[in-house]
């Protein structure tokens, strides 16, 4: 018995170092990253809340003592993390310098803050965003929606990829929405960086010809299209929830995470909202979005009169984008794209 107690001791102690390993490297980069001062500050205060952990557990020889105060040092840290608030007042990015909203009256949408930009190369472009300051906001009747589109754009891991969805208004009119991090002008974009409170949220509206346009022909990045088995009244209502969640970033601006609010589990919290009694359940492919495609041919989103490795091939569109200039871009690039 007094075997089988010490083990079940040692294993109980075992998990609560790892535990606090785990928080103890949490809280060190936390720190180091969001600490105002220069690195300098940054690294000093980082280093020593790193060494705090092991040197209470080495001047300590009581295990609950040394336990008790890390919890007390960790309820001091989580304190001062509460205490970092997103803004929506910084010298911002180019590309995302504008928040888009939009006023729904009836069928009527006019989307505000819709970028628009002319790329010559991937870092220099003209600027164009189209709002009621330049007469040219846009304006959609929701009762048109045709149909809704995803996009899939890898530029690194087959694993991770971006989504972007597109709304359908017939007539080779479409209005695109991608969720992404604002970045200040001083930030490049860092998935370790996406956990820690360094970017605000932001949803990009967008021509296609701007932000699909962008991946395809200037970052040269493998963009797949696939058209969403969805009802034109499930499009309408994961639109107007968008809008309604997008209007909230105008007025309150909130933090970008890697895990919880990226661009594709957003996807499944604005889906989950508007069919909250079938939600999406938890799947891996979600956080892992570069296999989200496999996910949604699965759940009968996506048509199955293929099967999937062909249905992928066939959705492919970058390399032949990258043969067309920018007219019609939104008609040519659905050319021959399997049906939903």
């Amino acid at each position: 018995m007094k075997n089988n107690s010490g083990c079940l001791g040692m294993m109980f102690k075992g998990g609560i170092f790892l535990l606090l390993l785990l928080a103890w490297l949490w809280g060190a980069i936390a720190i180091f990253l969001g600490s105002p001062g220069p690195d300098w500050l940054k690294i000093i205060l980082a280093c020593l809340f790193a060494t705090l952990l092991p040197g209470i557990f080495l001047f300590s020889r009581s295990f609950m003592k040394s336990l008790t105060f890390c919890l007390i040092l960790f309820a001091a840290l989580i304190a001062w993390w509460q205490t970092l608030q997103p803004t929506n007042n910084k010298a911002w990015a180019i590309d995302v310098a504008k928040v888009a909203h939009g006023d729904i009256q009836g069928n009527k949408l006019t989307m505000h803050n819709i970028r628009n930009f002319r790329y010559i190369t991937d870092k220099i472009f003209d600027e164009k965003w189209e709002t009621k300051k330049n007469w040219e906001t846009r304006e959609y009747n929701l009762a048109e929606i045709q149909g809704l589109d995803l996009f899939l754009s890898y530029w690194a891991s087959e694993h991770i990829a971006h989504t972007i969805m597109s709304w359908d208004f017939g007539q080779d009119r479409h209005l695109a929405i991608s969720v992404e991090t604002r970045k200040d002008k001083t930030q490049e974009y860092s998935t370790v960086k996406g956990f820690f409170k360094q970017f605000e949220l932001a949803y990009v509206a967008a021509d296609e010809k701007d932000i699909i346009r962008l991946r395809t022909n200037y970052r040269k990045e493998r963009v797949y299209t696939y058209r969403l088995i969805v009802k034109k009244e499930q499009a309408r209502a994961l639109l107007e929830n968008y809008v309604a969640e997008m209007n909230k970033l105008f007025s309150k601006a909130k933090f970008y995470n890697a895990l919880t609010h990226n661009c594709t589990t957003t996807i499944q919290l604005h889906a989950n909202a508007i069919n909250s009694d079938k939600p999406f359940p938890i799947d891996w492919r979600i956080i892992a979005s570069g296999h989200i495609d496999e996910y949604l041919y699965e759940k009968g989103l996506l048509t199955g009169k293929l099967p999937f490795d062909v249905l992928r091939q066939k959705s492919r569109i970058d390399l032949r984008m990258q043969r067309h200039g920018e007219d019609h871009f939104s008609k040519i690039l659905r050319y021959d794209l399997p049906k939903p």
